[in-house]
């Protein structure tokens, strides 16, 4: 059974978003993710300043078996990608919640409860 952190929030296209303040979130891919995908050889991030919108494509995540879209769980600015995937895209296979992190968001204003999985809505996904 994959690692599901409860303290994150997921989307049903199994990204996770982690609320660092109450207007940016960090976002990634899961583990149950990473590992349906196996080896991952590439990334592409998004752009930093980009306007993303929710459920829209912003990047995507290549490994030995597929690419796979990676869209993004909140509208909102793109104001930091994790550059170290560029070199080292395996990092989300060894730890997706952790240095495999994907993007920073910046939201104008939006709870996002009503829009995003619990960690035991996300479980019941994936069982």
């Amino acid at each position: 059974m994959s690692s599901v952190p409860v303290e994150l929030r997921y989307t049903k296209e199994h990204e996770w978003i982690q609320e660092l303040s109450p207007t940016k979130f960090r976002i990634g891919i899961t583990d149950f993710a990473q590992a349906a995908l196996g080896d991952i050889v590439y990334i592409q991030l998004p752009k930093t300043g980009a306007e993303i919108k929710a459920n829209s494509v912003c990047g995507e995540v290549e490994s030995t078996k597929s690419v796979s879209e990676i869209y993004a769980p909140i509208t909102g600015k793109v104001v930091a990608v994790n550059e170290k995937l560029d070199s080292n895209p395996e990092t989300i296979n060894s730890d997706p919640y952790g240095a495999g992190w994907i993007a920073e968001i910046e939201i104008a204003s939006a709870p996002l409860q009503d829009v995003l999985l619990s960690a035991a809505d996300y479980q019941n996904l994936t069982a």
